[in-house]
């Protein structure tokens, strides 16, 4: 199995290196400002037809914020006020900047946020992207209406929108996902004293030859870190190699492990059976009594067509011949494009858009719907997770890990392979090649895969060997129903993941805690702006 460090030190203050500030080459703060105009024009070309355009542009670029987020604790009796009359932390106001470039890094750290809601702490939320901004508005839609939690995109890096941004907010911490890094904001928060942390870090080979082509910019960022959180080993020792002190870094696995759905139950059949019932009220008619099922989930350009071609030759199995096919694009703008391809494959296609009914006719259900991944996962005899028959990385293959469903992954898992290793060392997800896989047999153990020679082979090979897995799947339900169990009781087992990374947090908060840090951040306020 993968190597993990479950032996975790505390955050102890005394082996950390000094608290200097390490600022970025001179190259690198000229580049930023001469790209300063070229991105706000590229945010026009983007978003200027968009109703939130002018939003977006204040926000990234410091003219108007929202809110800061709100404590629901009482002043204190003994709370002070700073030199522009607002109350210290005391009054129980304890901000947690939050930046998640994306749709995947939001999702990801959502249970974080959610732990660090339920301790009394407030989050202010940026992202980078459209996708990743309106899955955070909806996500966190109740805490927003409750002023427990505001959100914004993230600020360019330029020091004088950072420090606007800094004032505006008055974080105790910034937290940053997986890996988007910028050197002027974690220049500026070890400038203020403010602790920033990288949580569920991960560096794979492609972005550790990217970051080490910058050097100088990315051993500043490294060094500027408070804490490194990373996912595996390798991450960390990567992270180390630009520059990072072994004092910074802990190992404590992926918080892609915890997933937004309720606590696993020990009936899994029960767990899927609560899913798939939950959405009882779309109308939609799901007879699909006594049809293997199998769903392609979070697909990009290039993999409807390969899991169309292997729906096409699962059909023309006797065995198999009434199979369903469920496709769930990742990206909405998408689902137009993958009808046209379902038309011209000849499959008999309903559409969850047009409020289709699943006839026996129904060969693919294009699932063109938002919010209800999950249900498919539970429906699904067996899941085919997207972005790894492609090179995107590969999404979470924890969600129908969950659900007791079993798990197909092509060649391209970077952003999720140490989770992705778990799950075949047990048997739940199989991935050509992969060292670590061993097949479920039919006595419910854990044997060597029945059709891997272990050698390294094609795309076009691994894309074969994935589709005799899913047919062996298929047309042994028992023994994929027994992958699936041991991928839930593996998700489950994992769950201690957001506990480790929740603590870390609070002990580097509370070691880095001065009262006089509002006083910090209120100073230069009035740096020019652009």
């Amino acid at each position: 199995m993968p190597s993990s460090d479950n032996s975790l030190p505390s955050f102890d203050k005394s082996t950390q290196p000094s608290r200097a500030v390490y600022k970025p080459p001179v190259y690198y703060q000229v580049t930023i400002g001469l790209l300063k105009p070229l991105y706000r024009l590229q945010v026009w070309r983007r978003s200027h037809k968009r109703d939130n355009y002018q939003q977006e542009v204040e926000q990234r670029f410091g003219k108007r914020y929202p809110a800061p987020p709100v404590s629901n604790a009482k002043v204190k009796p003994n709370a002070t006020a700073n030199e522009n009359g607002n109350l210290k932390e005391s009054d129980g106001k304890r901000v947690i900047w939050c930046h998640a470039v994306s749709l995947g890094e939001t999702n990801t750290v959502a249970p974080l946020l959610d732990a660090l809601l339920a301790k009394g702490y407030q989050i202010w939320l940026t992202n980078t992207t459209q996708t990743g901004y309106a899955r955070g508005a909806s996500r966190f839609a109740d805490d927003i209406s409750r002023g427990r939690l505001s959100h914004s995109y993230v600020p360019v890096d330029s020091p004088a929108v950072i420090e606007t941004f800094l004032a505006h907010v008055q974080p105790v911490a910034a937290l940053f996902v997986e890996t988007e890094l910028w050197a002027n904001i974690l220049t500026k928060l070890s400038e203020h004293h403010i602790p920033s942390v990288l949580v569920n870090g991960r560096l794979s080979a492609s972005s550790f030859k990217s970051y080490q082509k910058i050097g100088a910019v990315s051993a500043s960022m490294m060094k500027n870190l408070s804490l490194i959180i990373a996912q595996d080993n390798e991450s960390a020792k990567r992270f180390r190699q630009l520059g990072a002190h072994s004092a910074q870094i802990r190992v404590a696995g992926s918080l892609k492990w915890v997933i937004n759905t309720p606590k696993l139950n020990d009936d899994n059949g029960a767990k899927k059976a609560e899913i798939v019932n939950d959405g009882a009220d779309l109308d939609l008619d799901l007879d699909v009594a006594d049809r293997p099922i199998w769903v392609a989930a979070s697909t990009h350009s290039g993999e409807e067509e390969i899991v169309l071609s292997w729906q096409q030759q699962i059909l023309s199995n006797p065995l198999l011949a009434n199979t369903l096919l469920i496709i769930v694009p990742r990206h909405p703008e998408r689902f137009g494009d993958v009808a046209e391809l379902i038309e011209k494959s000849g499959l008999g296609m309903a559409r969850r858009s047009a409020e289709d009914a699943i006839s026996a006719n129904t060969q693919v259900y294009l699932a063109d719907s938002m919010g209800e991944l999950m249900r498919w996962y539970a429906l699904a005899d067996v899941a085919l997770v997207g972005g790894s028959l492609v090179d995107i990385g590969g999404h979470n293959p924890v969600e129908p890990a969950s659900v007791a469903t079993p798990v197909l992954m092509g060649a391209y898992t970077q952003s999720c392979q140490s989770v992705v290793d778990k799950l075949a060392s047990v048997g739940a997800l199989y991935q050509p090649n992969n060292a670590f896989y061993s097949a479920i047999n039919a006595n419910g153990q854990v044997s060597q895969p029945h059709h891997s020679d272990g050698k390294q082979s094609s795309s076009d090979d691994g894309d074969n060997l994935l589709y005799q897995q899913l047919k062996y799947w298929l047309s042994h339900l028992t023994l994929a129903k027994q992958a699936g169990q041991a991928g839930a009781a593996m998700t489950e087992q994992q769950q201690a993941v957001l506990h480790r990374q929740l603590s870390m947090i609070e002990g580097v908060i509370e070691q880095y805690a001065k009262p006089s840090f509002e006083q910090d951040l209120s100073q230069d306020v009035n740096q020019e702006r652009i």
